[in-house]
C-alpha cells in the first residue's frame, strides 16, 4: 500500500483497469509493474497539489528509456481529466521530434481503444454511453510536415515552405487580390473555422491530419491551429510552448489549468538557447552593411524640414507685437527677468 493507493508488483491482463483513489485508471498492457505504479502515484500527487490552495504542481520525474513513461503519463492524466473535468484543462504534451509525437499519439490510440472496449463490456449501457464521449487529440507540427498543397510542399527547406504558405494565406495578400491563393485554406475559411471534426472520437497524428485534409479539402495546418483550443490532448513541439515568437501566436489562448508535459525534459535548455539565438554569417552582415549605407545616403540627400507658410505670423500672434525701440526677443528677456 502507498497512501491508500493499492498496487501489486504486476497485475493480470484482466486487472489493467484499477482504482487509484478516486480515479478510474485504464492501462492497455498485460502488466503494470511496481515502478510504473509508483510513477503514477507521484503524478497524481502533483496534480492534486496543482488543485490545492498553493496551486503549485511541478515535478521532475525520471524513468529509464523503454519502461513505459508515456503510457503511464497518458493513463494517469487522462483518467484525472475524466474525474475532474471542472478542475483541470487539456493535456499539452511537448516533444522534440515528429517520430516522438507519433509514438505518443499511437500510445493514446491504444489507451482509448482499450478504455472504450472495457467500458462497453463491463459497465453495461452506462459504460457504452461513457465510451462514446467526445474526445479530441491531435498533433500540431510545422507547415512543412502538414502541408498538402503540392505547389508549396515540394520546397525542400522549411523556411521556404513557410514563405510560400504565407504568400497564399496572409490576410493582406488575400485582401489585395491578384495573388495565387491556397484552395485548401480557402475551403477551410469558407466553411467556417469550426467546421472540422464530427462527433466521434478523434485521435490524429500528422498523417491522419493530412488524410483528413485531403478528404475534406481543408488545410491540415490551419485546422490543427484552430482545433487545439477545443482538444482534450495536444501533442506538439517544444518551441510552440517555449519560443516566445511562436508561443504568442499558437499557445496564448490555451487555458491556464492545462497540464504541460515536457518529454525528454533534459533538452529544454538547448531548445531555449536555440529559440533565443540568431545565426549570422558573413553574407548577412555584408547585406546589412550595404542596406545601412544605402539608407545613410538617402537620409543625407533628403531635404531639410522647411518652415511652413505663415509659421512666423503664428508665432508673432502668440507673443504679441514687439515693443518700441527693441527686438522681439528683448521683451521676452525682460519678462523672464521679472
Amino acid at each position: 500500500n502507498d497512501d491508500g493507493l493499492v498496487g501489486n508488483k504486476r497485475r493480470k491482463k484482466d486487472e489493467m483497469r484499477f482504482k487509484l483513489q478516486e480515479l478510474d485508471v485504464f492501462f492497455p498492457y498485460p502488466y503494470l509493474y511496481q515502478e510504473q505504479f509508483q510513477y503514477m502515484c507521484e503524478l497524481k500527487r502533483v496534480l492534486d497539489a496543482k488543485q490545492g490552495e498553493s496551486r503549485k504542481g511541478h515535478a521532475l520525474l525520471e524513468m529509464p528509456t523503454g519502461t513505459g513513461k508515456t503510457a503511464c503519463l497518458l493513463s494517469l492524466i487522462t483518467a484525472y481529466q475524466q474525474a475532474h473535468e471542472d478542475r483541470i484543462g487539456k493535456l499539452i504534451y511537448c516533444t522534440r521530434t515528429v517520430p516522438e509525437m507519433e509514438k505518443c499519439l499511437a500510445e493514446l490510440k491504444a489507451l482509448r481503444r482499450y478504455r472504450r472496449d472495457e467500458l462497453a463490456k463491463s459497465d453495461g449501457d452506462g459504460g457504452a454511453l461513457r465510451a462514446t464521449e467526445k474526445f479530441l487529440a491531435l498533433c500540431l507540427s510545422s507547415r512543412k510536415n502538414m502541408c498538402i498543397n503540392a505547389k508549396v510542399v515540394d520546397e525542400t527547406d522549411r523556411e521556404k515552405v513557410d514563405v510560400e504558405c504565407r504568400k497564399r494565406t496572409a490576410s493582406w495578400v488575400r485582401a489585395r487580390g491578384g495573388a495565387e491563393l491556397c484552395e485548401y485554406f480557402e475551403n477551410w475559411d469558407a466553411a467556417g473555422t469550426d467546421a472540422a471534426f464530427g462527433d466521434d472520437e478523434e485521435i490524429l497524428d500528422c498523417e491522419d491530419m493530412k488524410a483528413f485534409g485531403r478528404r475534406n479539402g481543408y488545410c491540415p495546418y490551419f485546422v490543427a491551429r484552430h482545433a487545439i483550443t477545443r482538444a482534450n490532448v495536444i501533442v506538439y513541439n517544444y518551441q510552440y510552448m517555449l519560443d516566445p515568437k511562436v508561443a504568442h501566436m499558437v499557445s496564448k489562448e490555451l487555458e491556464k489549468e492545462s497540464v504541460v508535459v515536457f518529454d525528454e525534459g533534459h533538452n529544454i535548455d538547448n531548445i531555449c538557447i536555440e529559440a533565443l539565438s540568431v545565426d549570422l554569417d558573413s553574407r548577412k552582415l555584408q547585406r546589412a552593411q550595404r542596406c545601412a549605407s544605402i539608407l545613410g545616403k538617402k537620409s543625407r540627400r533628403a531635404p531639410s524640414p522647411r518652415r511652413r507658410p505663415g509659421e512666423g505670423r503664428v508665432r508673432q500672434a502668440r507673443e504679441g507685437p514687439p515693443e518700441q525701440g527693441g527686438h522681439p526677443g528683448d521683451r521676452r528677456a525682460r519678462r523672464t527677468a521679472c
